[in-house]
This record gives structure tokens, sequence and C-alpha cells, in this order.
């Protein structure tokens, strides 16, 4: 078993965290919530405390007014591949009684590099995995996925990227290039499109965003050399990758609802929606991009922050975490950090 050593962060405390539909951004101030964040790449929030997972080993807890940077054990050890380490992570519905929470991780093992998902118990001070749910993820050079959410019917959807490998993302047999769904136990839902399999859609090749509205769950998507996506994920369907990108078509595969295009890269990751608008954290386009379902256009309301991992709404306030330490950005000195803009009313 490795256990990863945690310390106490000095950071900026806000919290209050009780989630609800907010009305579209209109000239945005950002504040700093906290900071000094170890490459943070997910968060979730839960009666007014919010949890952030650092790909290096640690989740950061933020709670009445206090912070501290929490162990975590895991059975294998975490892969420093690039882009790979603590990815998703999102806690149970009856957290507050179970203690209980589910990760994605890309660890090394003497059989190779892979990716998995297990679920977590806490103790208030530390995590510990505590049962597999899904092993072996292809797990390449880059392109782990990552992102783990709960859907309204209380299954778990994880996006997994194709490893570095684009014919994985067409062939169904393999867990990469997917977005996966599985119940809170780690086995089959029996109304996932085929009988046995993991698989909720195919045809990607990096996801790393996933939200719904309503009932209809949408998902962001790194495209290559630009030809980012936005996509609206329906169950069994091929979203072409890489037989098809950007607004390219073929018979039997998605078209995207927004695309990037051929000259510009969002890098698009974590999301958060409200009405009629999807609000996506940006790491190459160093911005949160606000779109528009209902009049088809696109915007930026955030972008003097750097590279942005991923990104939530409370109440009427819009919560994101800066990723400008995983090797690829520009950090501040006060870098990486949990800030927040006002939502309208």
């Amino acid at each position: 078993m490795k256990r990863w050593v945690g310390l106490s962060v000095a950071l900026l405390i806000l919290t209050g965290c009780s989630s609800n539909d907010a009305a579209p951004v209109k000239e945005p101030k950002e504040q700093m919530v906290a900071k000094e964040l170890n490459t943070p790449w997910a968060m979730e929030c839960v009666d007014d405390t919010f949890y952030i997972t650092e790909r290096p080993g640690h989740i950061v807890k933020i709670e009445d007014g206090k912070v501290t940077r929490q162990n975590i054990t895991l059975s294998e050890p975490l892969a420093t591949a690039s882009e790979a380490g603590l990815l998703g992570f999102v806690l149970a519905p009856d957290f507050a009684t179970s203690n209980t929470a589910y990760a994605y991780y890309t660890y090394e093992s003497t059989e190779g590099q892979f990716n998995r998902i297990v679920a977590l118990s806490y103790n208030q001070k530390a995590w510990r995995e505590k049962k597999i749910l899904l092993d072996k993820i292809p797990s390449g050079t880059y392109h782990h996925g990552g992102r783990l959410k709960i859907g309204p019917d209380n299954k778990l959807y994880a996006t997994a990227g194709d490893a570095s490998e684009p014919d994985n993302a067409q062939d169904k047999k393999q867990l990469a290039g997917k977005i996966l769904r599985l119940n809170l136990d780690g086995s089959v839902p029996a109304d996932n499109p085929e009988t046995d399999s993991y698989v909720y859609s195919y045809g990607h090749r990096n996801p790393q965003g996933l939200v719904w509205l309503g009932k209809t769950l949408y998902a962001s998507e790194h495209g290559n050399s630009a030809h980012d996506e936005i996509n609206r994920i329906e169950a069994g369907k091929n979203y072409g990758w890489p037989v098809i990108e950007g607004t390219e078509e073929k018979q039997g595969m998605e078209t995207p609802l927004f695309t990037s295009g051929n000259d510009t890269t969002w890098a698009p990751s974590g999301m958060a929606a409200s009405g009629d608008k999807l609000y996506v954290a940006a790491l190459r386009g160093t911005a949160i991009i606000e779109f528009d379902l209902k009049t088809k256009k696109q915007r930026k309301i955030v972008s003097d922050v750097g590279r942005i991992r991923d990104v939530m709404l409370v109440d009427h306030t819009l919560y994101f975490i800066t990723n400008n330490r995983d090797g690829r950005g520009t950090p501040q000195e006060d870098d990486d950090r949990l800030m927040k803009t006002t939502i309208a009313d």
C-alpha cells in the first residue's frame, strides 16, 4: 500500500455550497477563494465543505474556515506520466452517512500503466481505497480521460481517453475512448446499450467534462490539433473519433453541437450547466467558455487567470480551479487557485 503524506496548506477561504440553477454571467469579477493548490483536477462541494483532488495524490478539504491537505491511501502507486495521477472525484449521494466517495486514478504496476475507478472511505482525517469498481482502463502516454460524475439516474459515469491509441475509440471491446456507465457497486447496469458492457458511448478521443441539463447529458472533448468538441451524449452512439472530427459527417456517427474549428484549441475540461447554457473550463483556451444551446453562440466569461481545469455552480456563484502548475502553464506565485465569479440573478 502506498500512503501519500499530507500537509496543511495556507489558503484563503470562502465556503457555501448548496447547488441551485443560476442565471447567465454578467460582467464577472473573479475573486480568489483558496491558493497554493498543487495541480488540482476535480472538486466537489457538500454542506458548505469543498473537496479538491490534486494530481500528485492528495485531497484538499475546506471546512468552516479551515483548510487541510489530506492523505489518501491507494492500493497501487500513482503514475507520474503526463496528465496522469489522481483525477476524477465524486461524493456518494449518501456521503453524510456512508463516508464514501469515488475516484479515478492512473497507476503503475508490474503489468503496466492503467486507470481504475475505486470507492474510497473517509474517516474525517484521511481517505483510503476500499474497493476497486473497474480496473485496467487503458492508459497511454496521454489521454487518460478521468472525469467522474453521478447522473440523475444514480449511475456513475466516467470519461476514458483513447490512451494515445486512436483505434481504441472505435473498438467497443476496449474501455478506452469511451464514456462508461456503472452501478455504484461497480456492476454493469442492466439498461446499458450492450449486455455486460460498461460502454455508454464510444468514438471519443479524450473527453474530460460531463454535465446534465435535466436528463440530457453533455460532454467536452479534446480534439486533435484543434477540433475540440461539445457533444450531446446519447446511449450507444458513436462520436466519430478517429474517423471524423470537427464538422465532418458520416452516417452512423455524431457531429458535435460546438467545435473549436481548425485553428482554435480550447482543450475543454470540467463543465457546469444552467438553463440553456453550458459553462466549460478551458485549459489551452485559458478561459471559462459559455455555450448557449438556444442561440448556438459562445463567449468567454473568464479569461485572465490562465488554464482552468474544473468549474461548478453553487447557488449563484461559479467556482473554478486553475491549472497553471500542470507543466503547461505559466504559474503565478499563488497558483494554483480556487476562484469564484458571481452569476447574475
